[in-house]
């Protein structure tokens, strides 16, 4: 092991935070750190938008489905896929396609990545902010995003006020595999880690419920997944091609 990695399995979101504040130099640090990230075809496809607003805080903590912490964390970033730069460099620019956006998607969560690492080397903590999609049209009014930028998640980074218990990963033989897919699933194995995942929520400190894994994915896959999106994403200049 090396501070690196203990760094990486140490990894807890945090939601709760003090009043003190992120400093310049720290924040320097943590864009520079999102900014060094891979970038697929050198595109540079994503921006971020840094919220210092409080009255914009607080509407995009609605929005995101009433998230406190997005107003109250002492920094909120926004990270979205952005070809309307590209548009304005190269006016008859091919955009749209499926393949530019997985690229925005793609490169902006390793950027994202890179970020809330850097903040936890400096002793600061975080939690991505998926909820902003809830509402992408009136978020993208709200942040003034034109066509070809699109809100992806957003991420709260603070001095942490709480340190909740690591919530247990899959067992590495249901993830990683050699050579091919193994489509077979190991539910033994599986029901093992349901029972531990159980356990997990039953004993946390915090917002206990009693719930499998498989349980908790049959609840979310069961239903559909913001039917809105692709109508958003065609209104934004991304047709799906």
């Amino acid at each position: 092991m090396n501070p690196t990695i203990d760094l990486i399995l140490a990894h807890r979101s945090i939601r709760q935070f003090t009043q003190e504040p992120i400093t310049a130099s720290q924040l320097d640090q943590i864009l520079s750190a999102a900014q060094s990230a891979s970038s697929s075809s050198f595109l540079q496809a994503n921006s971020i938008i840094r919220v210092t607003d409080m009255a914009l805080r607080t509407r995009l903590a609605e929005l995101a489905g009433h998230q406190a912490h997005v107003a109250e964390a002492a920094e909120f970033l926004m990270f979205c896929a952005d070809y309307h730069r590209h548009g304005q460099i190269v006016p008859d620019a091919q955009t749209g396609y499926i393949e530019q956006l997985m690229i925005g998607a793609i490169d902006g969560a390793l950027m994202a990545q890179n970020a809330l690492l850097a903040a936890q080397s400096l002793g600061l903590g975080g939690v991505y902010i998926g909820g902003i999609r809830n509402n992408p049209a009136a978020v993208s009014e709200a942040l003034g995003l034109p066509d070809l930028v699109i809100p992806l998640f957003g991420l709260c980074l603070g001095h942490p006020a709480q340190v909740p218990e690591q919530k247990p990963r899959l067992p590495r033989a249901l993830v990683v595999h050699e050579n091919h897919y193994q489509a077979e699933l190991d539910r033994p194995l599986l029901a093992r880690y349901d029972q531990q995942i159980e356990a997990y929520y039953q004993a946390r400190s915090s917002n206990n419920k009693q719930q499998t894994w498989s349980s908790q994915i049959r609840g979310i896959l069961g239903k559909e997944a913001r039917p809105f999106m692709q109508a958003f994403l065609q209104s934004k200049g991304f047709n799906l091609k």
